[in-house]
């Protein structure tokens, strides 16, 4: 600071020696004279800096400061390196905003910043697209004149937000969210919104799971039961009776255990401690097999043809493979009239073995083709019934297939029949190699 005082006060130091000076060799009036010269030219000096400094400071930027002399080059010194610093710090800060804003925009939940008003302050990208908002045209504005549903502005206006509230967005029928608030600061609070749509596919394929179970368990069970009463009560009871009762409890003791061993083998399936046991398996051999089963299944019913189009073998588990063959055959046969085509193929497609079953039956519509490999699904829930299927076998086919790394697919239209198709990837075809025993 004193060295401040000192450069400022340097040229009136040297006016006034001068002024002195003049008054000694002529007169006072001359020394007056040159002090109002020396004043008013230190004076304009300085009024001269500040206006490039006024200017300078409409547009403050690092590289256009001014450059001076004496005192104001101490001045444009210290400015130059706040200005310096505070770049720098606007710098650290925009890249802080940015990883914050990275990092918002890579939350898996959609967060809003709302103020005492329910006014947008801040959204990332997925609040965007679960609420339809426009960062620049929706800022401050109500969060309920852009989310109208009565059940959101309940929620909104209320206080206990232990509990998230579960709805649909007006603009996406297809979508479940799930919406929390949580209040922060001084009257601010985070929305925060989740998309649970899968989590509530998944539940209410639960609750389909649990009924159809026990539907399917439940008319089993009331038949046998009606039969073990009635051969109780009947105090005459004839062979032919009780032959004929015995028979029918027998076929729905097998559909019971067919069911819960079908049950088993999709929950080993599901299971992650069930890894897959791979060997090479004949293709051949094991189709033959399964053509011998269709066969005994069909009991001459149907025209069984199969054609081994590729000698290639598979690199695979070879129960799982027999019980994903057998199943799609077996679905073939309830589903084709007496007398249909029943074609069982194995071919190579671009270098991909394709396993096919390709019948002539009853079709299927489109729109029940995407949830065929639901569990208990059936599209002719009397007729699947009535054939003994217990509605797991195609889960059980789609979940070998994805052990295998394959992919089913499903081509039908109704009254012409249906394909089913395991297409398996390149790297499991093996060739000229002989199969483990």
């Amino acid at each position: 600071m004193q060295d401040f005082w000192f450069r400022l006060s340097i040229p009136l130091v040297f006016g006034t020696l001068f002024a002195l000076l003049l008054w000694g060799m002529f007169s006072v009036t001359i020394a007056l004279l040159f002090m109002l010269l020396a004043l008013l030219t230190v004076m304009a000096r300085h009024a001269w800096h500040l206006f490039k400094l006024l200017r300078w400071l409409q547009d403050a930027r690092i590289e256009t400061i001014p450059e001076a002399g004496g005192i104001w080059d101490e001045v444009f010194s210290r400015l130059y390196k706040m200005v310096k610093r505070h770049k720098q710090t606007k710098l650290e800060l925009a890249a802080e905003l940015q990883h914050l804003e990275q990092a918002a925009a890579a939350l898996p939940e959609g967060v809003a910043i709302l103020n005492d008003s329910n006014r947008i302050e801040w959204c990332n990208p997925l609040a965007q697209q679960h609420f339809d908002l426009d960062p620049e045209r929706d800022f401050m504005q109500d969060i309920t004149y852009l989310v109208r549903q009565p059940e959101f502005v309940e929620y909104l206006r209320g206080t206990n937000f232990s509990e998230p509230l579960a709805m649909r967005p007006a603009r996406h029928d297809d979508m479940v969210l799930s919406i929390k608030l949580i209040s922060y600061g001084e009257n601010k609070r985070l929305m925060i919104s989740r998309d649970i749509t899968q989590l509530e596919r998944i539940e209410a394929m639960r609750r389909d799971f649990v009924a159809n179970v026990s539907h399917e368990l439940r008319t089993p069970l009331t038949v046998v039961n009606g039969y073990v009463e009635n051969l109780q009560d009947m105090p005459d009871l004839r062979q032919e009776s009780a032959r004929h009762a015995l028979q029918l409890m027998a076929g729905q003791t097998q559909r019971m255990k067919n069911l819960v061993a079908d049950l088993l083998t999709l929950s080993r399936l599901e299971s992650d401690r069930s890894p897959l046991h791979e060997e090479i398996v004949d293709m051949e051999l094991l189709l033959n097999e399964i053509y011998q089963d269709g066969q005994s299944l069909s009991g001459g019913a149907h025209v069984l043809q199969l054609e081994l189009q590729s000698k290639a073998k598979l690199l695979g588990n070879r129960e799982e493979l027999r019980s994903a063959f057998g199943n799609l055959l077996s679905n073939a046969i309830r589903y084709t009239p007496q007398g249909g085509t029943i074609l069982l193929r194995w071919v190579a497609r671009d270098a991909q073995p394709v396993f096919a079953v390709q019948d002539s039956g009853i079709g299927i519509l489109p729109q029940h083709i995407p949830r065929l490999t639901e569990r208990f699904y059936r599209v002719d829930r009397s007729r699947s019934r009535e054939t003994g299927g217990t509605g797991l076998g195609l889960a059980i086919v789609k979940h070998i297939a994805i052990r295998h790394q394959a992919k089913l697919e499903i081509s039908s239209e109704e009254g012409k029949g249906s394909t089913f198709m395991l297409v398996f990837p390149g790297k499991r075809a093996i060739t000229g190699v002989t199969p483990a025993a």
